[in-house]
């Protein structure tokens, strides 16, 4: 059981040399890997950005028709 161990670490190798096409498909895929929801950076900010001005126009709407903040041209 025992007695080829030695020569079957040696054999199988942990690192395979990577051909040009193996290399281009590796980076691919770290550069697939970096991305979240398959978005880049600045399409993940434009979405936060118009998640920020919903939020804030919501908040704004709710204040106005529960009637915790007036408008100074409406207010008589």
């Amino acid at each position: 059981m025992f007695d080829d161990l030695r020569q079957q670490s040696d054999d199988s190798g942990f690192e395979q040399p990577l051909d040009d096409q193996d290399r281009a498909k590796a980076h691919l895929m770290r550069r697939r890997q970096n991305r979240f929801l398959g978005m880049t950076a600045p399409q993940r900010f434009v979405i936060a950005l118009m998640l920020l001005i919903m939020v804030c126009l919501l908040g704004s709407f709710c204040l106005l028709m529960t009637q915790r903040v007036v408008p100074p041209f409406l207010a008589y």
